[in-house]
């Protein structure tokens, strides 16, 4: 959670830079619209430049979110291996509960419960962050560029209760101590 939290404000100054270039282009555009003629044909316009500043804040956006994606991976086989063991564990004692539980308090299938809610969590939060590193260059509209801004940085997916679930679970492995 530490490296997606980082990963996250990385990606936020990215997006945030994206963001002001968008915004910056569109008013010297509405500048050079005012002191064109009015008369001037579609094919006398000058064509949209391409901006390095922009496709390499883009590729940085691009390359961030591949990082966050390959971690929301490892929670996912975190994930499954907890319902592996539960399986295991069903396999070997039936419906009834293990004799040497492998967390302090908490019994395996909630640990995996638990998990696997963080786990999607971070899935749907990832999803949201493809479709803003997909539009955020594209977009001409600033109201929607500042939701994507916001949505990026407020994390709209992920609850409150996920750090709160964290220490839990490194409580119940034995990685924090009390």
């Amino acid at each position: 959670m530490m490296k997606w939290e980082r990963l996250n404000d990385t990606g936020f100054t990215i997006a945030n830079k994206i963001v002001n270039m968008k915004i910056s282009e569109q008013f010297q555009d509405n500048k050079s619209e005012i002191a064109c003629d009015n008369s001037a044909t579609e094919s006398e316009k000058p064509s949209p430049k391409y901006n390095e500043e922009l496709d390499s804040c883009c590729a940085e956006l691009l390359e961030t979110l591949k990082h966050m994606t390959k971690i929301q991976l490892k929670m996912e086989k975190l994930s499954l291996t907890a319902k592996g063991i539960c399986d295991l564990e069903t396999f070997h004692h039936g419906a009834g509960s293990c004799t040497a539980p492998l967390f302090h308090t908490w019994p395996t299938p909630y640990f995996y419960e638990v998990s696997l809610k963080l786990s999607e969590m971070y899935n749907k939060e990832l999803q949201l962050k493809q479709t803003i590193v997909q539009d955020i260059a594209h977009s001409a509209d600033q109201d929607l560029l500042m939701v994507y801004l916001s949505s990026w940085l407020y994390q709209p997916y992920i609850e409150n209760s996920s750090k709160l679930l964290l220490e839990a679970m490194l409580l119940e492995t034995g990685h924090r101590q009390c």
